[in-house]
């Protein structure tokens, strides 16, 4: 009843626009000083949602310095922690209220089929409340005596204003993610959301305004990377940036970060391997391969791009990827039925059909569903295998970031183990093996942040997220968020006996 409901819902709204987006900075909606605004299309129609406003220098500028005097001056960062998780607590609130109005908006925007994007509301909800008990029961310190004459110990305290720079893939469960900790800790925001998918960005501060956090504490400058982006990670009263995108971009901003010396956390691509042996249990290896490269439109870093199968089973496993391929729903992202949308804009639709391309000129068997003929105005690409590739094709070895999976072969342990290591990235990794020992000899040996055996992509908010080599730099999630990142470590060395000191000059 209630997805008949939703579905309705959707059907009257889906091509309704948007009221067009303000900065949000000091607390208050905010248009550009000059005036200037982008287009936000629709995945679906390539109409225009809304337009947004386009921040840059200036608006960086005062959303820094708004979130700057917050923070020296404002109570955000000597509130009492208990207060302060008064107003996380009260977001998290905020969020579940809004659920329906935020899976329907992120859906518009991104192209996400609505039955992916329903949970993301009660996901998002759930950062800002684990974070407030991870502060309240993680966030504590060291203390070591001394031969009885001092008391080491160790506090930690918030870094002050940041930079977050956030996806346009899930970016509501993504910024998130990283606004939760931030703001948990004590520190003041800029968040610098995709230009891609403005919507429940600007929902978030919505939400947030209406919680009543401190003015400054909490600013959203919507822009570009090269302007808004590049100034925020380059400005000095930033003390941190937080980014999750693509990896040349990651490095970008890592070499801009420098002259400011800022801490960075990165999260960056991935072409992620599922190692399927002829030993496993292959109806759950199926299920698991093609959810985890077609649900979320194929735009997900951890998607296993790469499906190595066992020779023994190769036959048997492509016969049951086609029969998947066909029967995938693709359709408007509203209806619940639907099991893949369209990518979020024109451009990355011609980026991911280039590599289709590509794929067939290294040899590969292209083999695709049908994009129904009244969908063509939206920016679909059906789900697509990309058989007899090898992994030294272009197409295994870079970032395709959409519904298409490169199967290859192989015979031995090792030889999979090499070509899962034999890439730039090292982000997630999956095995499928009812042999358990060689489960965690492979997942062990396999260069990635991330490795599930028997498993889909399955999350847990308390163990860390991030990746190796070309995927990342450090790790989100669980107590490394408010340890490692979004605090500095201070010791504090208290003498509690008279100690010999040195009498230099008597």
């Amino acid at each position: 009843m209630l997805e008949q409901r939703t579905a309705e819902q959707s059907a009257i709204r889906k091509h309704t626009k948007q009221p067009d987006i303000q900065q949000y900075i000091n607390g208050r909606f905010v248009e550009s000083e000059s005036g200037a605004r982008f287009v936000n299309h629709s995945p679906f129609t390539n109409e225009v949602i809304n337009h947004v406003s386009k921040g840059s220098k200036m608006e960086i500028d005062k959303a820094v310095a708004a979130a700057k005097k917050a923070f020296k001056e404002g109570p955000w960062g000597k509130m009492k922690v208990s207060e302060r998780m008064k107003y996380i607590e009260r977001i998290a609130d905020l969020i579940d209220e809004e659920a329906e109005e935020l899976s329907y908006l992120e859906s518009l925007d991104t192209g996400l089929p609505i039955a992916q994007t329903r949970n993301m509301a009660a996901r998002a909800a759930e950062n800002f409340r684990f974070y407030s008990r991870m502060v309240q029961t993680r966030m504590h310190g060291e203390a070591y005596m001394q031969d009885n004459e001092f008391v080491n110990y160790t506090v930690y305290s918030p870094l002050g204003p940041v930079g977050l720079i956030t996806p346009w893939n899930a970016p509501f469960m993504l910024t998130t993610w990283k606004v939760a900790p931030a703001l948990a800790t004590g520190n003041t925001v800029i968040l610098k959301p995709a230009e891609l998918s403005p919507l429940t960005a600007n929902k978030l501060a919505e939400i947030i305004h209406k919680a009543e956090l401190p003015e400054g504490v909490f600013n959203i400058v919507h822009g570009f990377g090269e302007t808004a982006g590049a100034t925020l990670v380059a400005h000095p009263d930033v003390e941190a940036i937080s980014f999750t995108g693509e990896t040349v971009t990651g490095s970008a901003i890592i070499k801009n970060a420098a002259d400011t010396l800022k801490k960075t956390s990165m999260e960056l691509g991935g072409k992620s391997p599922l190692i399927v042996f002829d030993d496993a249990d292959v109806d759950r290896a199926l299920d698991a391969a093609v959810w985890g490269i077609f649900s979320f439109n194929g735009e997900r870093c951890t998607a296993n791009s790469r499906v190595f199968l066992h020779k023994n089973i190769k036959d048997t496993f492509v016969k049951a990827l086609k029969e998947r391929v066909q029967n995938i729903k693709i359709g408007d992202p509203m209806d619940p039925a639907t099991q893949l949308g369209p990518l979020i804009d024109k451009g990355h639709f011609e980026k991911v059909t280039g590599y289709i391309e590509i794929a067939k000129e290294e040899g590969c068997e292209v083999f695709q569903g049908t994009v129904p003929e009244e969908l063509k105005t939206g920016n679909y690409v059906p789900a697509t295998l990309l058989l007899n590739a090898t992994n030294d094709m272009k197409i295994a070895q870079e970032e395709i970031f959409g519904p298409v999976m490169a199967v290859i072969e192989f015979e031995t342990e090792e030889e999979v183990i090499a070509y899962a290591n034999d890439v730039k990235y090292g982000l997630a990794g999956y095995v499928w093996t009812n042999d358990i020992k060689r489960g965690h000899r492979v997942a062990q040996a396999v260069e990635a942040g991330m490795l599930w055996i028997n498993a889909q992509n399955v999350r847990d908010l308390r163990i860390p997220f991030g990746g190796m080599k070309a995927s990342g730099i450090g790790r989100e999630g669980g107590h490394y968020a408010i340890l490692e990142f979004y605090t500095e470590p201070k010791v504090i060395h208290v003498a509690i006996g008279d100690h010999r000191i040195p009498q230099f000059g008597k």
